[in-house]
C-alpha cells in the first residue's frame, strides 16, 4: 500500500497549487518591515516544524512499547484534556507572564516531552503527553499574539500588511506538514529509534525556535486582566448572542470529533499496511486544499460566504464519519479519511472568519472555550473506555458521525438567523486582516 498514499500526495499538492488564488495586492516591500517579518518566521515556523514531527507516529511508538489500546488511549487523554483545560486560561496566562517568555516556555515544554518520550514507563510517557498539551496550547496563542502587539504597538505598521505575514506563515506550515509526515517516515525506518526517532529530530527545531526568540525578539505584555473577569466575559457573550452560543456549539463539537479522530486514524490505516508517515503527509495536504478551496471560494468569483461554506465542510465531515463507520477496504478508508481532512482545511477558515466577525470587539474564543471545556474533557475521560476492536471502532466512528449531524444542525441554525447579516458576508475588499487567523 505504498502507491495509493503516494500517489494522494501527489495529487493534492498539485491540486493546492491550481487553486490557490493570486495575491489581490503586492508585497509590502518596505525593509523594516521585511527584517522584522523574518525575525518572527525564523522563531515560529521552526516550532510548528516540530510540532507537526510529532504528530505522524505517536500511536505507533506507544504500541511500540508494549501498550494496551486503553492504556494508550489514557495517555492521549492526558494531553487531549490537559490542552484544553489549560486553554481556557492560556490567554491571561501569556498576558501576564509575557509573550517572548511564553514562546520560550513552550518550547521548552515540548522539548521535555520529547525527551519523556524515549521512556518506557507508564508515568514518564503520561507527563510527556500532559507537558505536549500545555506546550502546544501555548505554540498556539503566544506566538501570533506576540506578533501582532510588535507589528502594531511597537513598530506600527500598517494593519493591512498583517495578512502577508501570516499568509505566509500558513504557506510555510503547509509544506512543513508535509515535509514532517515525510521525514518521520524517513527517520523511523532508517534509524534504529524506530518511531521514537521523529521526537528526538523535533529537538533541534524547539532549540532554535526557542534560543531564536530569546535572544532575538523583545518582551510585551497583555492587558492584566483578573483570570475569573476574562473568563466571565466570555462566558456572558456567548450567553448574550445566540448565534454564538451555536457558533460554539458547532466549534465545541467539531473539536471534539476531531480528538476523536487524532486517537482513532491510525488503528484504522496500519492494519492495512499504509506507510503511517506518508499518509500523515497526504491528510495535510488534504487539509492544505480545503483551506485553499475555501480561499478560492470566497474570494473568486464565485463568492461563495462562509456562512454557507461551514455547514457545508460540516456536511463533508458527517459524510467522511460514515464512510469510515463502514467495513470498507484500504483504499475506501484512506479516501474517505482524506475527505475527512479536507473538510477540515475548508472549516477552519470559515469558523475562524465567523467567530472573529461575530465577536469583533470582544473575547473572540473565550466564549467557545466554555463549550469545548466539557465536551473535551468528556472526550479524554472516555477515551480509554472506547472499544478496541475493530468493530468497536467503526461504531465509534458512526457515533461520531451523528455527533457531526448535530453539528451541522447548529451549523445550520447560525446560516438561518444570520440572513441579511452584511457585517458575516466577504465584501468586495475580500478577507481582512484576522478574518482567518485562529
Amino acid at each position: 500500500m505504498f502507491l495509493l498514499p503516494c500517489s494522494a500526495l501527489a495529487l493534492l499538492l498539485l491540486t493546492c497549487l491550481a487553486l490557490e488564488p493570486a495575491p489581490r495586492r503586492p508585497p509590502p516591500s518596505n525593509p523594516a518591515f521585511r527584517g522584522f517579518q523574518r525575525r518572527f518566521l525564523l522563531g515560529y515556523l521552526p516550532a510548528l516544524a516540530a510540532d507537526w514531527l510529532q504528530g505522524p507516529l505517536l500511536f505507533q511508538l506507544l504500541h511500540s512499547r508494549g501498550f494496551l489500546r486503553s492504556q494508550i488511549a489514557a495517555l492521549y487523554s492526558c494531553g487531549f484534556a490537559s490542552n484544553v483545560a489549560f486553554g481556557l486560561v492560556s490567554g491571561v496566562f501569556v498576558d501576564r507572564l509575557g509573550r517572548k517568555k511564553s514562546c520560550v516556555l513552550s518550547s521548552g515544554l515540548c522539548s521535555v516531552s520529547c525527551l519523556l518520550q524515549l521512556s518506557h514507563d507508564f508515568l514518564a510517557l503520561a507527563a510527556a503527553r500532559v507537558l505536549a498539551g500545555l506546550g502546544t496550547s501555548l505554540l498556539f496563542s503566544a506566538f501570533e499574539s506576540w506578533y501582532l502587539h510588535e507589528h502594531l504597538e511597537r513598530h506600527d505598521f500598517p494593519a493591512e500588511w498583517i495578512p502577508d505575514t501570516f499568509s505566509r506563515v500558513a504557506l510555510w506550515n503547509s509544506g512543513l506538514a508535509v515535509a514532517a509526515g515525510l521525514l518521520a517516515w524517513l527517520l523511523a525506518e532508517v534509524l534504529p529509534l524506530g518511531p521514537a526517532a521523529p521526537f528526538l529530530a523535533a529537538l533541534p527545531f524547539l532549540a532554535l525556535s526557542g534560543i531564536f526568540a530569546a535572544k532575538n525578539w523583545d518582551e510585551n505584555y497583555g492587558k492584566s486582566r483578573p483570570c475569573g473577569k476574562a473568563c466571565g466575559e466570555g462566558l456572558r457573550g456567548l450567553v448574550s448572542e445566540p448565534r454564538a452560543l451555536l457558533l460554539g456549539l458547532v466549534q465545541a463539537l467539531v473539536e471534539s470529533i476531531l480528538l476523536i479522530f487524532a486517537f482513532l486514524w491510525t488503528p484504522v490505516l496500519e492494519p492495512h499496511g499504509i506507510p503511517l508517515g506518508i499518509a500523515f503527509s497526504a491528510f495535510t495536504a488534504a487539509s492544505a486544499a480545503g483551506s485553499a478551496l475555501f480561499r478560492r471560494g470566497a474570494t473568486g468569483r464565485l463568492r461563495l460566504q462562509p456562512l454557507r461554506l461551514l455547514p457545508g465542510s460540516v456536511l463533508l465531515l458527517s459524510l467522511a464519519l460514515v464512510l469510515l463507520a463502514l467495513p470498507l477496504d484500504a483504499a475506501g478508508d484512506f479516501l474517505a479519511v482524506l475527505l475527512l481532512q479536507l473538510s477540515c482545511g475548508i472549516y477552519f477558515p470559515a469558523m475562524a472568519f465567523l467567530r472573529r466577525r461575530l465577536e469583533r470587539g470582544g473575547d473572540a474564543a473565550g466564549g467557545a472555550r466554555w463549550l469545548r471545556l466539557p465536551l473535551g474533557l468528556a472526550v479524554a475521560l472516555a477515551l480509554p473506555a472506547l472499544p478496541g476492536d475493530p468493530a468497536g471502532t467503526r461504531a465509534v466512528l458512526g457515533a461520531a458521525a451523528l455527533a457531526a449531524l448535530v453539528a451541522l444542525g447548529a451549523a445550520g441554525g447560525v446560516l438561518g438567523t444570520s440572513r441579511g447579516d452584511e457585517g458575516l458576508r466577504v465584501g468586495d475588499e475580500g478577507l481582512l486582516e484576522g478574518d482567518t487567523g485562529e
